[in-house]
């Protein structure tokens, strides 16, 4: 009989990814049923992932009654929580302890967490408003602490997010801000919609030695120098890094979050936004290599016009 695993965000980015990877590993497909948790089951991407076999149920993160509905008879259980849903780490600490507590509860054999860093811990409170990775180090905290056997992959710096922070100029150059160094800061970059899956399923088949480790999601480590390079080599444009001070940074931000963005990139430069560990033990555990900074900019060349 299949064991069941319950993946929360079933048609966003990272739980969507979890979903393709699992779907397509004959071993990891043939031993579990997947039940996909979405906010709107009715949506066409939930009913799509019906049509593939995914049950597809919906779930309140606020409400334990809810979740122990939504995750009755789990086996495994793959949770990322969304921040920027309610932009308040007080809600999004309650809701992962919610399915821990859950977890604990139905005995469910293996929880795996979309975490980060605690970022004002890791720097003694210099850099101390990033609620949206400390939040998640604190469920972490919590998920440990209650017993559950436990996996942490903790996802590095999307590479989608330079479809946006690429940016071309008045002379068709492509331009990159950061306050950071551009030949030191050390961006780890990830695919998330295609490779959360890649990382997660490695956590799955090495669970038994991986019982409270963290995985490290990223394909390498990035200067803001090689990114701009890389760019320019696979797509034909100019791109160029600009640094620029804090306040440089944060005038072109949205103000709520202009101060939270800064220190996330200041963190990057020191002391790491994955505190300076290799990613050597990480990507040993995957089946394939994840997507490169290159193969992304190929496949995505068509954004940048």
């Amino acid at each position: 009989m299949s064991k069941l695993i319950t993946i929360f965000g079933a048609t966003g980015n990272q739980g969507g990814s979890v979903i393709n990877h699992i779907l397509a590993d004959p071993q990891l497909s043939a031993e579990f049923k997947i039940r996909g948790i979405t906010r709107d089951p009715t949506k066409p991407a939930a009913q799509e992932l019906q049509k593939r076999g995914v049950e597809v149920v919906t779930a309140n993160l606020n409400s334990v009654e809810s979740l122990r509905i939504a995750l009755k008879g789990s086996h495994t259980i793959f949770l990322v929580t969304n921040y920027w849903e309610y932009v308040d780490k007080g809600t999004e600490v309650t809701q992962g302890k919610n399915v821990a507590d859950v977890a604990r509860e139905l005995s469910v054999q293996h929880l795996i967490f979309s975490s980060l860093v605690h970022v004002t811990d890791s720097t003694n409170g210099r850099l101390s408003h990033v609620p949206h990775f400390d939040g998640k180090a604190e469920i972490e905290r919590y998920i440990r602490a209650s017993g559950v056997p436990c996996t942490f992959v903790l996802a590095g710096y999307f590479m989608l997010n330079y479809l946006q922070m690429l940016k071309k100029g008045g002379d068709s150059t492509y331009q990159l801000f950061y306050p950071v160094n551009g030949s030191k800061a050390q961006f780890p970059l990830f695919d998330a919609a295609s490779d959360t899956g890649l990382f997660v399923t490695a956590a799955i088949k090495h669970a038994s030695e991986l019982n409270g480790k963290q995985i490290l999601a990223a394909a390498g480590y990035y200067t803001a120098e090689e990114i701009v390079n890389i760019f320019t080599k696979e797509t034909g444009k100019k791109a160029v890094f600009v640094s620029v001070s804090a306040d440089q940074y944060k005038a072109v931000l949205p103000p709520p979050v202009a101060q939270e963005f800064l220190e996330n990139h200041l963190l990057i430069e020191s002391p790491g936004y994955f505190l300076g560990q290799s990613l050597d033990e990480s990507l040993k555990l995957l089946d394939a290599k994840p997507t490169s900074f290159a193969d992304f900019v190929k496949k995505n060349a068509h954004a940048w016009q």
